[in-house]
């Protein structure tokens, strides 16, 4: 690959890179810009009370968009997201979600952590996950497949589709759209029922649309910031 070398300014450039766009804030213009989202995003929570109502696929188009700009590993953007809005396919992956989470409730998780759950009111029924207008399944890529059939390495794939996930929860909340996260343990039947490929492992199950009218939520509150930071 050729790269034509260039000089700006006493600054070497390239054809792999291209000037920042970047813009430079007043300090007290700053401090509202963050005040003002703190203050919404706070008043963001988790829903499992949805309306069948549609919500504009426009909306969730640009959020995704917002997801696929987040940082990643090597630029590798491990991650494929699935926008599920057909009812029988969100039937199928209720009762295959409801099945694991009937062997998570009854079996397998350990009395403590049934405990902490409890105050949520949470249980193995998950009606949300065929009465919610969208099911967003995003999908971890462990490693890539070239045009030979070979396998790419990937990096940070974890951490990367992680990130992700928090732009794109936070961009559907910016939008006026309720979420919640839906993490059966395993989620391979995504796989199956959304014809993934092998390479792609479920990450999470993202519940999208407006709150039924009325809804009540948990009455719970977050970690104070001296709990959560310390500045040294």
């Amino acid at each position: 690959m050729l790269f034509f070398n260039s000089t700006k300014n006493g600054v070497e450039m390239n054809d792999n890179f291209i000037p920042l766009e970047f813009t430079l804030l007043s300090e007290p213009e700053m401090f509202e810009r963050s005040t003002e989202f703190y203050n919404s995003i706070k008043k963001r929570r988790t829903v499992r009370d949805f309306s069948n109502r549609e919500i504009p696929l426009e909306i969730v188009k640009n959020a995704l968009r917002s997801a696929g700009t987040a940082p990643n590993g090597a630029n590798m953007q491990p991650w494929h997201f699935v926008v599920v809005t057909n009812k029988d396919i969100k039937h199928k992956i209720r009762i295959a979600a409801e099945e694991e989470e009937r062997e998570f409730y009854n079996i397998k998780a350990p009395q403590e952590w049934l405990d902490d759950l409890s105050p949520l009111g949470t249980d193995a029924s998950k009606p949300f996950l065929e009465y919610a207008p969208v099911l967003i399944a995003v999908f971890e890529k462990k490693y890539g497949i070239n045009e030979l059939g070979e396998k790419k390495k990937y990096y940070y794939t974890k951490e990367s589709v992680g990130i992700a996930c928090g732009i794109l929860i936070t961009a559907l909340h910016q939008s006026g759209l309720a979420t919640l996260t839906h993490t059966p343990s395993p989620m391979n039947f995504l796989n199956e029922v959304l014809n993934r490929p092998a390479n792609e492992k479920p990450y999470l199950l993202l519940v999208v649309g407006y709150p039924k009218e009325n809804t009540m939520v948990p009455n719970i509150s977050k970690k104070s910031l001296t709990e959560i930071a310390d500045f040294i």
